[in-house]
């Protein structure tokens, strides 16, 4: 089984910027990019909110083409699809990662753990 994902010349810039508009998603962009290189599991994302929002929310963030869900058994891993977004809006994707640093829920994650 695989997840839909807009190809790369399907991902727009308004769409991108829409769905990070909202401070969980531009939380979990930031968790994302300060663990990148690893693709994280649904469950590791628990902090930031119940898992029905968890799941509306990774849904938007693959749906818009910021990230990358793939099935694996009963576990879906998720990471950044950083080349793309890259590609298509140079320098983007760092300043939206800087930005996301400085989101009250990152920093009380970072004191926590």
């Amino acid at each position: 089984m695989s997840l839909p994902h807009p190809s790369s010349d399907q991902i727009s810039l308004a769409n991108v910027l829409a769905v990070l508009g909202d401070q969980t998603r531009l939380a979990i962009v930031g968790y994302l990019a300060r663990n990148e290189g690893v693709a994280m599991s649904c469950g590791q994302f628990l902090d930031f909110g119940s898992k029905t929002n968890l799941s509306y929310h990774l849904a938007k963030l693959r749906e818009a083409g910021i990230t990358q869900t793939e099935v694996s058994g009963t576990s879906r891993l998720i990471s950044l699809r950083r080349g793309d977004l890259d590609s298509r809006f140079p320098g983007l994707l760092d300043s939206i990662i800087t930005a996301a640093r400085e989101i009250p829920l990152l920093e009380r994650l970072k004191e926590d753990g």
